[in-house]
């Protein structure tokens, strides 16, 4: 495989990282990161002058830092929340990080958070006011934006176009790059029936600047994008697929529920390794046997809900 040495929108190939958590910050402090980056979850440190945030400086020190949101709700119609883009533009002063990114999709309405990453409809409308938004955002907080696909249960009946096309216009349109999280691919094309090979193949190559690898669960009629298992040898495939396209971008593996040791953790991210190499680990996707399953954003909710 060809290994991408020109930076997307600016923006390098980072390696193979890891989310910061706070059940890692004791190891972290005595031990090296062992990863070439790490991704934080921007609210969990926003307003934080406590042991988080020196957690946080002291990795900074070692490696990049990528800060990633979960309330930014790009696709709202509810008026730009600039007191939450001022605070996730100071933070980035103090982080300086390689990029900033969040999802498309809305989070609620008349600023009552959900705590959800709600679906879009895929519309020329939706489009639009998406990337008159997107282009306000990047000029706040003078940086690019990245967008993440999120994983859906639900579509709209009003959708015209499948969400690659829209991504793919999204990014022409402002410039934006894309974050491929290629598990949620996986749970989406699952869960409404398209293909996700397509789907990959389908994308602007060249403003995919990071792509999220994860463990989903098995509900029965719905995959889940729960973070909290091994990736399965499906999404595995699909992310090879996405390296080759692309040529080699950042790689992030999310695990934010019944998180394993730190060691543990980088075991599971190294297997991008020989991924790449064409040995695909053989692991089938995890069952629930009838119990509550997390929320992928279950590790944000229990942070600022103390």
């Amino acid at each position: 495989m060809s290994i991408n040495t020109k930076p997307r929108l600016g923006l390098p190939n980072l390696g193979l990282g890891v989310g910061l958590r706070n059940k890692h910050f004791n190891y972290l402090l005595n031990n090296p990161a062992g990863v070439d980056w790490f991704e934080i979850i921007s609210e969990n440190f926003m307003d934080d002058f406590g042991f988080a945030s020196h957690v946080l400086i002291h990795v900074r020190k070692q490696v990049p830092v990528v800060m990633h949101g979960v309330s930014l709700s790009v696709g709202s119609t509810d008026p730009i929340n600039y007191v939450y883009l001022q605070k996730l533009k100071a933070l980035a002063e103090i982080v300086e990080p390689e990029w900033i990114s969040d999802h498309l999709c809305w989070t609620g309405v008349a600023y009552t958070n959900t705590h959800d990453l709600l679906p879009m409809p895929m519309t020329e409308e939706s489009l639009d006011l998406v990337a008159e938004r997107v282009l306000k955002i990047q000029d706040f907080l003078k940086r690019p934006l990245i967008l993440e696909n999120p994983s859906t249960y639900l579509q709209f009946k009003a959708s015209t176009m499948p969400e690659w096309e829209f991504l793919s216009a999204l990014a022409k349109k402002t410039d934006c790059g894309l974050l491929l999280d290629v598990n949620n691919v996986f749970v989406s094309a699952h869960n409404h029936g398209f293909d996700a090979v397509k789907y990959i193949d389908s994308l602007p190559h060249e403003h995919i600047v990071q792509m999220h690898i994860a463990g989903p669960t098995d509900c029965g009629t719905l995959l889940v994008d729960t973070h909290d298992q091994p990736v399965p040898s499906e999404v595995w495939k699909l992310y090879r697929q996405a390296q080759q396209l692309t040529g080699g971008v950042s790689t992030l593996l999310e695990w934010d529920a019944k998180i394993p040791e730190y060691p543990e953790l980088l075991e599971e991210l190294f297997k991008a390794r020989e991924v790449l190499k064409g040995n695909i680990p053989d692991m089938g996707i995890y069952r629930s046997p009838n119990m509550p399953v997390s929320n992928p954003i279950d590790f944000q909710l229990q942070a600022s809900n103390g």
